[in-house]
């Protein structure tokens, strides 16, 4: 049974469920970090959104075309609640291991071989998300910012001239580094598990 989480830094600690494939036998090594399983919780209540999404969609065609009233905001708020879950599905899928795998090469290595192998393979995510999260990083403030560098939001420049588009892309960078904490708490597992 875990520990009640405490603070922040507690997601980084070696607090660690395993899964009950997770052993010298199984077929890969799945782990389950406290940061994996709070944002399996988080993503598990995020995807009542397509719901709510779905709703004011239908609700959009109902006020069109059958009360030839349309919303200047159905459409901008479904783009962003749909590209939000489809941002945070990368936190999601890696906490649950559900992200695609190729596992010919780490089945036919011995348990200690394929935990240095998942060690590279944090590495590269690691240094995916480095590249990918700079990139969002700077997406991220030129829709929050004026080229001159005072404070504003990107609006989507529609009727409804919402900022959405600002949100979307802090998302995006959010969950870039749920990503990065999610795979650095893990490659801290690997290497204290090794030591032992």
């Amino acid at each position: 049974m875990s520990k009640k989480v405490k603070s922040a830094s507690d997601f980084l600690e070696d607090d660690i469920e395993l899964s009950p494939l997770e052993s010298e036998s199984a077929d890969h090594l799945v782990i389950n970090t406290r940061i994996d399983r709070l944002l399996v919780k988080g993503g598990d209540i995020c995807a009542w959104l397509v719901l709510f999404a779905m709703i004011i969609s239908v609700y959009e065609v109902f006020s069109r075309y059958v009360f030839d009233s349309p919303t200047s905001w159905v459409h901008e708020t479904v783009i962003f609640i749909v590209a939000s879950i489809f941002a945070l599905g990368g936190p999601y899928a890696l906490a649950r291991d559900r992200h695609i795998q190729i596992r010919i090469l780490p089945d036919l290595l011995s348990p200690n071989k394929r935990r240095w192998l998942e060690i590279f393979n944090i590495l590269l995510g690691i240094g995916f998300c480095i590249g990918i999260g700079y990139a969002a990083y700077i997406m991220a403030f030129k829709a929050t910012h004026a080229p001159t560098g005072e404070w504003r939001m990107q609006t989507s420049g529609s009727a409804w001239d919402s900022p959405l588009p600002t949100y979307t892309k802090i998302v995006i960078l959010i969950s870039i580094m749920l990503m990065a904490i999610q795979l650095l708490s893990r490659f801290g597992h690997l290497l204290r598990k090794k030591k032992k």
